[in-house]
C-alpha cells in the first residue's frame, strides 16, 4: 500500500466495511506498539535507561509523525547556519535503508548540497558521533531523524511538524501516522511548524495553540519551502520557474508526496501527471521503464520533475525522450528566527 493509500484508510477518507475492519485490526496493532513506545519512553524519563554524552554539543532535527516533515532542508539549514560561524559540523543519522556499506538516500542528497561535510551512518548513534569527534574533528554534531532516539543526550531537541499533517491523525502508527502519543511532544525544545504557507492563518494558529498545550517551554517557528532551482543528473542547472504554464510531469519517492504537490503548485506549471513510489524507494531498470512508458502515454511533456532525493538515486539525465530535473528546495525560517538563533548561538559560545 502507498503513503497515499494508507494515509486515506488511517484518515478516515475511505469509506465502507472494508477499510473500517482494517482501522480496527490496525487500531488494535496501534495499542501494542503504543504500550511499547510508552514503556520505553517511562525508562528514560525516569532514568532507568542511560542516557550518553558525547564531547560535543548535540542538536537533534526529528519529528513525531511518520513521513516527510521537511527534516532534511532543516539539517542543511542548520548545517549552513553552523559552517559560516566557523564550527566543524557532522552529520550523523541512522542510515535507514541504506545499502550494506554504502550511504542511504538523504546522506547522497545531503552529500550533494553540503560537500565536504562529514556524514556518518550507523544505528548506534552514540558510537557515530564519537567516530565524526575523533576521526573527522567534530566540534558540534547535527542528529538526522533522531527524536524518537533518546539513548544520546542532545542539547537542543528540534522537532519538525508539518502543515498539511501536523498530528498524524491523532493516532499512533499503524492506526495513524504517529511515532509516539503526542505527550512525546513535550520533550522538544524547538517545534517548526514546516510547509507553513499551505494552510491558512486560523489553521496555523490552531496548531501553534495546540503546541503550546503539549509543549509551553518550546520555541514556536515557523517555515516553507523554497524552490530555488532545477538541477539535473548531469549537474546542469535550471531556473525554478522555467516551465510556467508548460505541461509537466513528476513523480517521487518520499515520505509525504502531497508536500511535493504543494511545492509544484507554486511554480505554475501544468502537472498532467503524477507518480507515487514508496519512501526511500530504491528504483530498479524496472521502474525506469515504466516511467518510460508512464511517459509516452502522455501529450507534450516539456519536462518531468522529481525531488532530489529522488534524483540521487535514478542518476539519469532523461526517461525516454524526456528531461529529468530535480527541484531543489531550501528552508526559509518566516518566525521565530531570531530567538531560534539566539538559541543557537547558546552552544558554540566560548
Amino acid at each position: 500500500m502507498d503513503a497515499t493509500r494508507f494515509r486515506e484508510l488511517v484518515s478516515g477518507r475511505r469509506r465502507g466495511w472494508l477499510p473500517s475492519l482494517l482501522r480496527g485490526l490496525l487500531a488494535v496493532a496501534g495499542s501494542l506498539y503504543t504500550l511499547v513506545v510508552t514503556m520505553r519512553n517511562a525508562c528514560y524519563d525516569r532514568h532507568w535507561a542511560r542516557v550518553r554524552r558525547v564531547a560535543a554539543p548535540v542538536v537533534s532535527v526529528g519529528n513525531l509523525t511518520l513521513g516527510g516533515t521537511g527534516k532534511t532542508p532543516m539539517v542543511q539549514w542548520l548545517v549552513r547556519w553552523f559552517q559560516t560561524r566557523g564550527v566543524a559540523v557532522a552529520i550523523v543519522s541512522r542510515g535507514y535503508k541504506a545499502p550494506s556499506g554504502a550511504p542511504n538516500d538523504e546522506a547522497l542528497e545531503l552529500a550533494d548540497k553540503l560537500p565536504g561535510t562529514p556524514h556518518v551512518q550507523d544505528p548506534r548513534r552514540v558510537v557515530a558521533a564519537e567516530q565524526a569527534i575523533r576521526e573527522q574533528g567534530a566540534t558540534l554534531i547535527v542528529l538526522d531523524d533522531a527524536f524518537q532516539h533518546r539513548r544520546i543526550h542532545r542539547d537542543l531537541d528540534v522537532v519538525l511538524l508539518d502543515a498539511l499533517e501536523p498530528f498524524g491523525y491523532e493516532r499512533v502508527f499503524p492506526r495513524g501516522m504517529l511515532r509516539e502519543p503526542m505527550s512525546g511532544l513535550k520533550r522538544a525544545d524547538a517545534v517548526v511548524l514546516s510547509r507553513s504557507d499551505a494552510v491558512g492563518d486560523p489553521q496555523r494558529e490552531a496548531i501553534r495553540q495546540r503546541v503550546r498545550q503539549l509543549a509551553p517551554q518550546a520555541l514556536w517557528l515557523e517555515a516553507v519551502q523554497r524552490p530555488c532551482g532545477l538541477k539535473s543528473a548531469e549537474g546542469s542547472l535550471g531556473d525554478a520557474g522555467q516551465f510556467a504554464g508548460r505541461r509537466v510531469a513528476a513523480f517521487c519517492g518520499i515520505g509525504n508526496p502531497a508536500g511535493f504537490r504543494h511545492t509544484l503548485a507554486g511554480l505554475g506549471c501544468q502537472l498532467i501527471g503524477f507518480r507515487e513510489f514508496p519512501d526511500h524507494h530504491a528504483y530498479t531498470w524496472a521502474d525506469v521503464e515504466s516511467l518510460c512508458r508512464w511517459l509516452d502515454n502522455l501529450d507534450n511533456v516539456a519536462a518531468v520533475l522529481c525531488t532530489h532525493k529522488d534524483l540521487v538515486k535514478i542518476n539519469l539525465a532523461e526517461l525516454g525522450n524526456v528531461p529529468v530535473w530535480a527541484l531543489t528546495i531550501e528552508l526559509e525560517i518566516t518566525v521565530g528566527r531570531e530567538e531560534f538563533e539566539r538559541e543557537l548561538g547558546k552552544l558554540i559560545e566560548t
